[in-house]
């Protein structure tokens, strides 16, 4: 999912997973070859060329999430095509590669590529920039569709999701001419691959093997956190396994870069991938382990590792309006794992603060449309917010947890690996025996509330989560196990 922020020093940033990977971006219809990248650094000229597969006066690129801060695009910023005659520019809510006089854009183009971090609205960002010069750059970037017109590409919507269009994922090519690139945990001296879904690391940065996790950390990333990273991640994906099952796949990559001591800011981002966890620090806020920030590291290293399980590599949704079933789910898993792992850890806190965040984000507009706003925050509070009530549900039935939830979910979705909207709400149905849940929270996804605190309270009463309310707000109380204030 794309970036967690920790509010800890004067000036702060907000952010996520990446939502928008937890399922292919289109469903793709193509005939042809796929269309051919290659990605090549030469020294400090990093270039991009492109053969694309048909005539076409436009072609979008299917990943164009904006830059979270100011919520403009990035590619603009980063990209310069050198083919003459050709322009990228921004077409409703994708970048497009378009001619000047509107005729087919040349088979071949060649962009110039300058690699920057970017914190981007619900998706993977397309670098990652390490202290020591290291560079890993997503694949899905290049992913480019032909379509017949600028208006058509203005009439899509912000989410693929089955929708057909024509084309696939590019083939890439990725070469440096410094040395092998690190792509799936393996140095490579030259690597092509389809529709790889990953991170491909250009540079000579560390790989360190450790327990059930293989680390490439930035070597100027604070000492503490490193050791957090490198201790820590086990013991909680080792948590997870033990209640959900092995992770899918090979041993996974944890990939952590480090932006620096950024005056008055406190910043982790992250998001997952198939057998990799990609992480971002950065701001002096993160300097130095004191108690907040060492809690919101762990409790950001819980949250993504939990992706293995409930999102990218697990149970996934079926549209991006959906992404508060896995961003939610997740972070309850977090503070659950968390609380097993640390007895201190302030776990009705956190619950707390996805409380009052889901009131806010639910007051008088719909959760479903949140990305549109650039509010995906709201995905992870009320979705932290309904997944604690359907545990409560199911603990006051038949006992459990959240993992017991989630392990059912599993068994009933194993043929497709998608959790639908349809069916949690079924699952909350089948748990709380009280087909009138649903209704609350289809009402908050779908149109907002007027009192949301009260749709939670209804909610919570009817499903056994301890609260009581106070001056109209609802106040998570420390009366049921596993909420520890």
């Amino acid at each position: 999912m794309r970036t967690l922020m920790m509010a800890l020093a004067v000036a702060t940033t907000t952010g996520g997973c990446a939502l928008a990977a937890a399922t292919p971006a289109v469903q793709a219809v193509s005939v042809d070859a796929p269309v051919a990248v290659t990605v090549e650094r030469d020294g400090d000229r990093w270039t991009a060329d492109f053969v694309l597969n048909r005539d076409a006066p436009v072609w979008f690129f299917q990943r164009s999430a904006l830059l979270r801060v100011g919520r403009t695009p990035w590619r603009p910023a980063t990209w310069t095509v050198e083919t003459p005659g050709v322009i990228l520019d921004r077409q409703g809510r994708y970048d497009v590669l378009r001619t000047v006089d509107g005729g087919p854009v040349p088979r071949e183009v060649r962009v110039r590529l300058r690699p920057s971090a970017g914190d981007l609205e619900a998706d993977y960002d397309p670098a990652l920039i390490f202290s020591d010069g290291a560079v890993a750059l997503y694949s899905g970037q290049f992913d480019v569709s032909p379509l017949a017109s600028v208006d058509q590409v203005r009439a899509l919507p912000l989410d693929l999701n089955g929708i057909d269009l024509p084309g696939g994922p590019a083939e890439v090519t990725w070469r440096d001419r410094a040395g092998p690139v690190l792509f799936k945990g393996e140095r490579l001296a030259e690597v092509t691959a389809l529709d790889a879904d990953t991170y491909v690391l250009f540079g000579d940065a560390r790989t360190r093997e450790g327990q059930g996790v293989t680390t490439v950390i930035d070597p100027g990333l604070p000492t503490w956190l490193g050791d957090q990273l490198g201790g820590f991640t086990p013991l909680v994906m080792d948590f997870y396994a033990s209640r959900l099952g092995p992770q899918a796949g090979p041993k996974p990559t944890l990939m952590v870069s480090w932006t620096g001591p950024t005056e008055s800011l406190s910043s982790m981002g992250g998001s997952v991938l198939p057998g990799l966890i990609s992480m971002n620090f950065e701001g002096e806020g993160v300097l130095n382990p004191e108690p907040a920030a060492l809690a919101r590291a762990r409790w950001f290293i819980g949250h993504e590792s939990a992706h293995f399980w409930l999102g990218s590599s697990g149970l996934k949704y079926q549209y991006a309006r959906d992404a508060w079933i896995t961003e939610g789910g997740a972070d309850l898993m977090a503070v659950r794992a968390i609380s097993a792992i640390d007895p201190s850890y302030d776990a009705l806190g956190e619950l707390q603060r996805e409380v009052d965040d889901c009131v806010s984000f639910a007051t008088g507009q719909p959760i479903a449309s949140a990305g549109e706003r650039g509010d995906n925050r709201a995905y992870y509070a009320c979705g932290a917010v309904w997944a604690l009530a359907l545990e409560g549900a199911r603990r006051e039935r038949s006992g459990g947890d959240i993992f017991d939830v989630i392990a059912d979910l599993q068994r009933r979705n194993a043929d497709d690996g998608v959790l639908t909207r349809e069916e949690w709400l079924e699952a909350l149905t089948r748990e709380s025996r009280d087909r009138s849940l649903r209704i609350g929270i289809e009402r908050m996804l779908d149109v907002g509330s007027d009192a949301p605190a009260s749709e939670i309270a209804r909610l919570f009463d009817r499903t056994g989560v301890a609260f009581r309310m106070f001056e109209g707000r609802v106040v998570l109380e420390p009366e049921r196990p596993g909420l520890r204030g």
